[in-house]
């Protein structure tokens, strides 16, 4: 499972399944399992019984994966890389094993002409970089309208409205990930605007500054991946169906967002993004009540809601022949 959210993804899986009747095995990130073994500490605290909740820490290749092809173990559910996500689903395969997954994601964010900056670049820069950018759902890929975009003073559209602070990195293999994507993203001839590197007056930490880059092209590394970082990258459309375009032009389809003052456009562009997760005029909100999913690399089946709880049920069907008469298979049409 993974680290960004370790106790909150535990919890997403955890209590629909015990909601259900099933007993449970938790498999945290082992770069993040102290929290998780916390609320083993409170379910033994309420009373739960023994060996309804199981934490199992340790390494994927020791902990996860022998979980994964395990006989004993009847349901999978993952929140991760897409990597790890299709190690788990072969071998699952193997048992026949249902899954669910919650997976990578390069979500989009579309800036229509007739909106307040203001309040887009808001939601522009909360969407991406909310959480240092760690996060599956972050809308990452920026796609404005080219009569609201301009280049000026070193910033670009709506970006020199809101000042955004220095990024704290997970751990120093992300953080040089992050930086790899960013130099990478430099070579391919794409523009670094704003960040890119650590701030100037901090030598040490895996600090990374917020990053937008311009001048991206659809086969660019880093339209393509996700970073899971604090980088937004950009590019321009001119109408709504070459933004919706842009917008699905991703192995992902785990999030997107429609930021445009008429509804009638956002509800035509909502029901053409090929994503599990759509905001409007907004970007990240998430309600219990709702279902949070994605679709292709991103994974399949919803958490949250009644659409959580269903993952760990199954349906089964129940005759009951309720009459003394013999049920007379053995007789011709005719005499039936």
């Amino acid at each position: 499972m993974c680290w960004n959210y370790p106790l909150l993804m535990g919890a997403w899986k955890v209590a629909p399944a015990l909601a259900a009747g099933c007993t449970a095995i938790l498999k945290p990130s082992e770069l993040a399992s102290v929290t998780c073994l916390e609320l083993a500490d409170v379910c033994r605290e309420v009373g739960l019984p023994p060996g309804v909740l199981n934490i199992l820490t340790g390494f994927g290749t020791e902990a996860g994966a022998p979980l994964a092809s395990h006989p004993h173990v009847d349901k999978v559910a993952f929140t991760g890389s897409s990597a790890t996500g299709s190690k788990i689903m072969a071998s699952a395969a193997q048992m026949i094993k249902p899954v669910s997954m919650e997976l990578g994601g390069k979500s989009p964010i579309i800036v229509f002409e007739d909106v307040d900056l203001d309040k887009a670049a808001e939601w522009t820069l909360f969407g991406c970089f909310w959480t240092n950018g760690q996060i599956c759902s972050a809308t990452s890929r920026l796609l404005v309208h080219v009569g609201v975009y301009f280049v000026s003073g070193g910033q670009a559209f709506f970006v020199k409205t809101i000042i955004v602070s220095t990024n704290l990195q997970f751990s120093g293999q992300l953080y040089e990930k992050v930086l790899e994507f960013i130099a990478t993203a430099k070579s391919e001839g794409a523009t670094i605007l704003s960040g890119g590197d650590r701030p100037k007056h901090l030598t040490t930490g895996f600090f990374v500054e917020p990053t937008i880059i311009t001048d991206v092209t659809t086969s660019m590394q880093i339209w393509r991946e996700e970073v899971f970082g604090p980088v937004l990258c950009v590019k321009t459309f001119g109408t709504e169906d070459e933004a919706i375009e842009l917008a699905n032009d991703t192995h992902y389809g785990l999030g997107a967002a429609v930021i445009s003052n008429d509804l009638e456009r956002c509800d035509r562009v909502t029901k053409a993004f090929r994503a599990g997760i759509v905001w409007i005029n907004c970007s990240q909100p998430c309600f219990c009540q709702a279902p949070w999913g994605g679709i292709k690399r991103s994974g399949f089946g919803r958490e949250l809601g009644e659409w959580g709880l269903e993952n760990y049920l199954s349906v089964k069907q129940v005759t009951q022949y309720i009459t003394d008469e013999p049920w007379g298979w053995y007789q011709s049409p005719a005499k039936l």
